[in-house]
């Protein structure tokens, strides 16, 4: 079982920057690729961004592409979104998600399989 907490949203003004962290339990962290989702409201779940297990590769939606960076630390088993240059439009709930079995570029496929989810973080974007 494992359990993820996601920390360091908020409100942050156009332009502006904020860092996402999301906090596993267990000891298998590094068995998992790692992935950020978000929701906005009225919309469905959207791939931000995943990190494959060795942190070595790393996939990005085209919306957030050059402006997010995904990055993980398998000994403190965190994985972290900075994302600068924010835009209303990033306005959503930030979610962290666990796949064992699955490949950080299958993440950017397909969200349903994933084996375990956070609870999300606020973002919110003024303009």
């Amino acid at each position: 079982q494992v359990q993820l907490v996601e920390s360091g949203g908020g409100l942050v003004q156009a332009g502006g920057s904020l860092r996402l962290s999301c906090a596993a339990s267990g000891r298998t962290f590094s068995s998992y690729s790692m992935g950020w989702f978000r929701q906005a409201p009225g919309k469905e779940r959207e791939f931000v961004a995943s990190i494959s297990r060795s942190a070595a590769n790393t996939v990005y939606a085209d919306s957030v592409t050059g402006r997010f960076t995904i990055s993980r630390d398998n000994v403190k088993s965190t994985v972290s979104l900075q994302m600068n240059s924010l835009k209303p439009e990033d306005t959503a709930v930030y979610y962290c998600a666990a796949d064992r079995s699955g490949s950080y570029v299958s993440m950017a496929r397909d969200y349903t399989g994933m084996d375990y989810w956070g609870k999300g973080t606020l973002v919110t974007v003024s303009s």
